[in-house]
């Protein structure tokens, strides 16, 4: 099955709280086509009271078996590209993943200390994936399954323990 790698850069926004508990608040904000010319953690960019960070390089991988998921993405009006971040034992964030299949995203959420956004899919990945798409897509039929039909003259199939499967004039 064919597969295809792209590697892109991840930005996030560190906002300051007004919260007694957490200081600060990190999401995904940006997807980068290719990789920039900075560091991994180096802060791009600062506001009043937030500041822009490019976290490092992410890979998305597109396999041939889903193509049909990439094109509910492509097709659904906003093409998106979800991206995980998750923090370290020492409290920095780092990109855990990114993905354009919108299940695999729905999916990145069961992680419940992830921050996990739905990010605008920039041209160039859209166009990338709209060709791995179109070169590897393979419509399928649906196919529904019937269950087999019980034979109405069989002998009835009494689970264990059931009072017809007992010796008779035997007493439980």
């Amino acid at each position: 099955m064919p597969v295809r790698f792209m590697t892109v850069g991840v930005v996030a926004l560190k906002r300051k709280l007004s919260n007694p508990w957490v200081d600060f608040e990190w999401v995904p904000e940006a997807v980068l086509p290719g990789l920039p010319a900075v560091e991994p953690g180096t802060r791009i960019a600062a506001e009043e009271a937030a500041e822009r960070w490019y976290l490092g390089p992410a890979e998305l991988t597109f396999h041939s078996g889903e193509t049909a998921h990439y094109r509910d993405n492509l097709v659904s009006g906003r093409p998106a590209v979800w991206v995980a971040l998750r923090e370290n034992a020492e409290g920095s964030w780092y990109v855990a993943g990114a993905t354009v299949d919108p299940y695999e995203g729905e999916a990145f959420v069961d992680a419940v200390d992830d921050k996990v956004e739905a990010l605008p899919m920039p041209n160039e990945i859209a166009v990338e994936l709209q060709a791995f798409v179109d070169t590897h897509h393979v419509e399928q039929a649906f196919f529904k399954r019937k269950r087999d039909r019980k034979d109405p003259n069989a002998e009835p199939d009494y689970g264990i323990g059931h009072p017809a499967r007992q010796a008779p004039g035997r007493r439980t």
